[in-house]
């Protein structure tokens, strides 16, 4: 039997550099540039129209694509700034992905990427998707050049060898060791969190409420260490990740926090999802609300639900003879839902995933439905149940522009239309935005 031949070796390009004109953003927080055989550049650090030193971070000489940092600017653009935070930059903390940029170029570049995502997998102009190509700040968010909005309450730190908290530095598991975040919000900065040391830790979560004074650190331990002692600068809730079956255990203090939105404060149990800009949860209600323009005594789904944000928000405007059912995958963030929304007797929280649970409730129609899944977005399956509900409109709240455009499309098959796209710059200084999508079917009289 013959042997096969052997494949030549392929040589890694980690290192290599190129001089190279910087083109468009794309989706994650780089730009495209090519290098003069052709290969695909996928550039941080780097603005379009600049020309820059790229250094290979990742990537082999036939790869579809590389990886790279800007380790130097030989023509800068107009819209680039000193970065306000001293980790940032190439090799070092991968948490902000624009901090090289102005504000207003943030969100430009921010909105050119929805956009693209928009023609490319929705088939849509922003004027298709009745979006005016707008990325709106959060209110407080604009600040005089060289400050940065502390906007996130919730941060979790990695933690070195030595016990020494920090960042993880982009695509990596190494830690770069940090005195203080400047994104991170007030109540998660006062915790002096990066001040201490936290040896047998792999990391540590600081979580401070918007809508009262809880804070809370959830630790997550190396296998077999111990928990140090927690003394922090403010009254603090500690909970631990358990070894063997990953939860997350009460150590002392109130298991959850309290957050407000919409005039109601609700309870998020330890590790919970809620929304992390302090103004995130109101500005996103408003939104959604906006667009639906409830009626009393219509009957709403909020599918992937949380703590049950959006149905209370339904709830309310719906009155005592609507109706909403809520579906989340979460056990904690049910038991949650249910605690917080107990007052509403039309109100029905079920655990499962959507795709699973939905067609096992045999509602066969719906008024309203808002949707805000995970990253990855909804899907083919599940989007097709919706479509055919008959909703006379779809609030779809994402995270992720690429998986609402793809989503977009599969709605389109169904027979909806978007009506109205609106975009939130949430979490300044990184290359993620949150969009609401307001769809309603095609044709009239549907």
């Amino acid at each position: 039997m013959q042997a096969e031949p052997k494949k030549p070796q392929v040589g890694s390009l980690v290192g290599e550099e190129y001089e190279v004109e910087v083109g468009p953003v794309a989706h994650g927080g780089h730009c495209i540039a090519r290098t003069e055989s052709g290969q695909v550049l996928f550039v941080r650090h780097a603005l379009p129209g600049e020309r820059v030193v790229a250094r290979v971070t990742e990537g082999e000489e036939d790869a579809r694509f590389l990886r790279a940092d800007a380790v130097e600017v030989l023509s800068a653009s107009k819209d680039r700034i000193e970065a306000p935070c001293p980790y940032a930059g190439p090799g070092r903390c991968g948490g902000c992905d624009w901090q090289h940029a102005r504000p207003g170029a943030q969100r430009r570049l921010k909105g050119e990427v929805v956009a693209e995502q928009l023609r490319r997998l929705a088939g849509l102009t922003p004027e298709e998707a009745g979006w005016d190509g707008t990325v709106m700040p959060a209110e407080g968010d604009k600040l005089p050049a060289g400050q940065v909005p502390q906007w996130r309450t919730r941060v979790q730190y990695a933690v070195d060898g030595a016990g020494r908290a920090g960042l993880r530095r982009h695509r990596s598991h190494e830690v770069e060791p940090i005195d203080h975040c400047m994104i991170a919000a007030e109540g998660v900065s006062e915790l002096g969190v990066e001040k201490r040391e936290w040896p047998g830790m792999a990391s540590v979560e600081a979580i401070a409420a918007s809508g009262s004074q809880d804070r809370q650190v959830i630790l997550t331990p190396r296998p077999g260490a111990r928990l140090p002692i927690v003394e922090l600068d403010r009254p603090v809730s500690v909970m631990r990740v358990g070894e063997k079956d990953g939860g997350v255990h009460r150590v002392h203090g109130r298991p959850f926090v309290r957050e407000r939105a919409d005039g109601r404060t609700y309870r998020v149990g330890s590790g919970g999802f809620w929304q992390v800009h302090p103004k995130a949860a109101d500005t996103l209600v408003t939104a959604v609300m906006q667009g639906l323009l409830p009626r009393k005594g219509e009957m709403a789904l909020d599918l992937y639900c949380g703590a049950g944000l959006f149905a209370g928000a339904l709830a309310d405007r719906l009155g005592e003879s609507g109706a909403v059912l809520g579906i989340e995958s979460g056990k904690r963030a049910v038991e949650d839902a249910r605690h917080n929304l107990a007052g509403f007797d039309r109100v029905r929280i079920e655990q499962g995933k959507v795709e699973s649970v939905l067609p096992r409730t045999g509602i066969t129609e719906a008024d309203l439905i808002v949707l805000d899944p995970p990253r990855a977005g909804a899907g083919r399956r599940t989007v097709e149940h919706l479509a055919s509900l008959g909703a006379r409109r779809i609030a779809y709240v994402a995270c992720d522009p690429a998986a609402l455009a793809r989503d977009i499309g599969y709605f389109r098959d169904g027979g909806y239309r978007v009506r109205t796209l609106r975009v939130f710059d949430l979490f300044p200084m990184t290359s993620h935005v949150e969009c609401v999508a307001i769809l309603e079917p095609a044709m009239k009289g549907i």
